[in-house]
C-alpha cells in the first residue's frame, strides 16, 4: 500500500484544482531490501530507514503513513500522533478496543495532529451517487441496509499462512478487522449507529502450511455475518443491517457492496459492475422497477479524465488521498461523503466487532458498547 500511495503521489497531476499536493521525502521498512523500490522509482526520498524512530524524528517529515500488522498499530501511532505528526493509518486502528483506546487518548492529548484511517470504498463514483442520495434523503425511512467484502483468496486450504491468518498479529477479530471497515464506512459517516449484534464468525481452515514445509495454526477467524440491530442518528428509526466479511467467498475475487432500501428509493452497488449503480424509484401504487445507470469518472475531487471513461481501483486510491490532504489543509471534507475515516469512526467499528466477538461466543445478541 506504500507504494499504491508513491504511484498516486506521482499522478497528483491528474487532480484539478488542488492547491495542495505530498511529497515522499522518506521511506521506513524493517526489511531493507524493500525499499529499493522507493530509491529507483521516488527521486524525493532522502531518507530510507529500518527505524521508524528515525523517520518520525525527521524534520523534514510532516505527515505519515502507516501500513504494519495490526499488532504495531498501537506503539507506531501513539509514536507518531505524540510526535505532532499527522497520520494515515490503516484500519482496524490497533489490535483490539485496548489499542483503539490508545490511539484516540492519544488523539485527545495532540487536538493540532491530524489523523484519519484508510478506507477506498466510498471514492467509487456510483458509491458517491448513492452518498449523494443519503446526504439529500432521497430514502426515506430505512427498511434494510446490507454491506460486505468479500474475497475468495483463502478458499484453497494449502495456501501458504501470512500474518493476517495470525491471532498474534492480526488479533482476535480475524476477517472483521481486516476487512470490516470497508463495509462499515458509509453507515457510520451516514450516522447509522449499531445498537446490538448477532454475530456468528467461522475458522473454515484451522491449519495451514507455512512454506517450509510445516503445518501451522490458524487461528483467526475466516469469515463473518453480523446481523446489526441501527438506529439513524438524524431520524431516530431502527433497521436491521446486514454486514458479511469473508476471506472464503467461493467465486468472490474482491468484492465491495453496498445496498440501502428505504420506503422511497432504494439503491444497491456491487463492485462486481463497478461503474454502475442500480435504482428503485418508486411512488404509491406505481411499478418498482430497477434501473440500472452507468457511471463513469464522476469523481469527488475533479480529475483531467474525461467523465466517460471507467474508474479503477488506483483511482480510488488517488481521490481517497486528495481527500486526506484536502482536510488537512481545509479543516473539512470536500463534502460528508468524501472525507477519511475519523478515529472515532475506527473507535465505533472496534466496539462493533468487540460484541460481534461476544456474541459469537455466547450465541447471543449483544447490545454494542455506546460512547
Amino acid at each position: 500500500m506504500g507504494r499504491e500511495f508513491a504511484s498516486a503521489a506521482a499522478r497528483w497531476l491528474h487532480l484539478v484544482d488542488m492547491d495542495v499536493r505530498p511529497e515522499i521525502v522518506a521511506v521506513c521498512d524493517s526489511n531493507e531490501s524493500a525499499m529499493d523500490w522507493f530509491r529507483r522509482n521516488v527521486p524525493s526520498v532522502k531518507r530510507c530507514t529500518v527505524d521508524y524512530r528515525e523517520l518520525v524524528a525527521d524534520d523534514s517529515v510532516d505527515a505519515v503513513y502507516c501500513a504494519v500488522p495490526h499488532n504495531l498499530h498501537r506503539q507506531i501511532y501513539v509514536d507518531v500522533i505524540s510526535a505532532g505528526k499527522h497520520l494515515m493509518g490503516e484500519k482496524p486502528f490497533g489490535i483490539d478496543k485496548a489499542a483503539n483506546d490508545a490511539i484516540l487518548s492519544a488523539c485527545s492529548a495532540n487536538p493540532n495532529v491530524f489523523v484519519r484511517c484508510s478506507s477506498e470504498f466510498p471514492f467509487v463514483p456510483a458509491v458517491q451517487r448513492l452518498c449523494d442520495m443519503i446526504e439529500a434523503g432521497e430514502f426515506g425511512e430505512l427498511i434494510a441496509v446490507n454491506t460486505g467484502f468479500l474475497h475468495s483468496s483463502d478458499l484453497d486450504p494449502q495456501k501458504p499462512i501470512n500474518w493476517k491468518r495470525i491471532a498474534a498479529y492480526n488479533g482476535e477479530y480475524g476477517v472483521m478487522g481486516d476487512l470490516g471497515m470497508h463495509a462499515c464506512h458509509v453507515p457510520f459517516r451516514a450516522g447509522w449507529i449499531p445498537r446490538n449484534v448477532r454475530g456468528i464468525l467461522s475458522n473454515l481452515v484451522p491449519q495451514r502450511p507455512d512454506g517450509t514445509g510445516k503445518t501451522v495454526a490458524c487461528d483467526t477467524w475466516d469469515n463473518a455475518a453480523l446481523l446489526i440491530e441501527a438506529v439513524d442518528a438524524a431520524t431516530a428509526d431502527r433497521f436491521p443491517w446486514s454486514m458479511k466479511l469473508a476471506r472464503i467467498a467461493p467465486g468472490e475475487k474482491d468484492t465491495w457492496y453496498l445496498e440501502v432500501y428505504g420506503m422511497r428509493k432504494c439503491a444497491r452497488y456491487s463492485s462486481k459492475n463497478t461503474n454502475s449503480i442500480e435504482i428503485l424509484d418508486y411512488s404509491r401504487g406505481g411499478e418498482q422497477a430497477w434501473q440500472r445507470i452507468d457511471m463513469g469518472h464522476e469523481t469527488a475531487f475533479k480529475t483531467i479524465t474525461g467523465s466517460i471513461f471507467e474508474f479503477g481501483f488506483p483511482d480510488a486510491i488517488l481521490q481517497m488521498w486528495a481527500a486526506f490532504l484536502y482536510e488537512l489543509v481545509h479543516g473539512r471534507p470536500l463534502k460528508k461523503f468524501a472525507g477519511c475515516v475519523t478515529p472515532e469512526e475506527t473507535a465505533l467499528s472496534h466496539r462493533l466487532f468487540s460484541a460481534a466477538l461476544l456474541s459469537n461466543r455466547s450465541g447471543s445478541t449483544v447490545k454494542v458498547e455506546e460512547m
